[in-house]
């Protein structure tokens, strides 16, 4: 995880854009808070996994994630310039400032919500990590593609579990046929785009999210028909308001974990 935060601080005129600032804090607290949020939710099964090597995988993704966190958050922190860190972001930032999609933060529940959810959102990771990597910011297209080296893994291995469970066992088709069910009215907020996605866009930093949806539907039915699951017959956009902070109740039970060694305990170090 250290390895991958280490990004180089060379110029970047894209990001020196005063008037671009706020859109673009805003946009890369999203991309961080997404890797932040659901790698602590795969953290939650360390140790609790159903056999030890899904144990270990899902403890090194969430590894992956919180490093890319690290990355996007601390170049969130020197865009505001307001002397704050990637910590700084991660552990002292109230629910209404986070930025993730509503997706993440939805309790894990079993392993096929677990794993469905992670496929659904590294299909469009991988989409977007791939897109960026041709960022008009240089600074972003190196933390792009440092980070889509891991999520291609991501996406290799979530989609083959999703296969094997979907078209395994009666009792496993159905509780992944139960999982898509109730996630899929989440997964569309990843491609709903707002003023701060479309700055992005406008500046050249990240693509358009509509650009990403074709790809995504390739993937995730492609996926989905192997594993013998049926695209639920609802809208996959019920569910918004993550992006510009309108969370779910589940959020505020995350942080009041996550952060609250630094808060109780205000720059302690070990």
């Amino acid at each position: 995880m250290a390895a991958i935060a280490e990004i180089t601080a060379a110029p970047d005129p894209v990001l020196a854009d005063d008037g671009l600032k706020p859109a673009l804090f805003d946009w890369l607290c999203r991309m961080g808070d997404n890797c932040l949020i659901l790698g602590h939710r795969l953290s939650e099964w360390c140790g609790h996994g159903p056999a030890l090597e899904e144990d270990i995988a899902l403890a090194n993704t969430a590894l992956d994630l919180i490093g890319h966190t690290q990355m996007w958050l601390a170049l969130a922190a020197e865009v505001e310039g307001k002397g704050r860190s990637a910590d700084d972001l991660a552990f002292l930032r109230d629910a209404m400032k986070f930025r993730n999609a509503k997706l993440v933060e939805l309790p894990s529940g079993d392993m096929a919500v677990t794993l469905m959810r992670e496929f659904l959102f590294d299909a469009w990771h991988f989409e977007m990590l791939t897109g960026l990597t041709e960022s008009a910011s240089p600074r972003v297209a190196e933390i792009a593609a440092k980070a889509l080296k891991e999520v291609s893994y991501h996406l290799e291995r979530s989609s083959d579990l999703v296969v094997r469970l979907g078209d395994g066992s009666d009792e496993s088709h159905r509780r992944m046929q139960d999982a898509l069910n109730r996630l899929w009215p989440y997964a569309g907020e990843l491609f709903t785009a707002d003023k701060v996605d479309e700055a992005a866009a406008a500046a050249g930093i990240a693509p358009e999210l509509a650009a990403l949806r074709a790809a995504w539907d390739k993937t995730v039915g492609e996926v989905l028909g192997e594993a013998t699951l049926t695209l639920p017959e609802i809208r996959f956009d019920v569910h918004q308001g993550g992006k510009q902070g309108r969370h779910t109740e589940h959020l505020g039970y995350i942080l009041a974990e996550m952060q609250f060694l630094q808060r109780a305990y205000p720059g302690a170090e070990w």
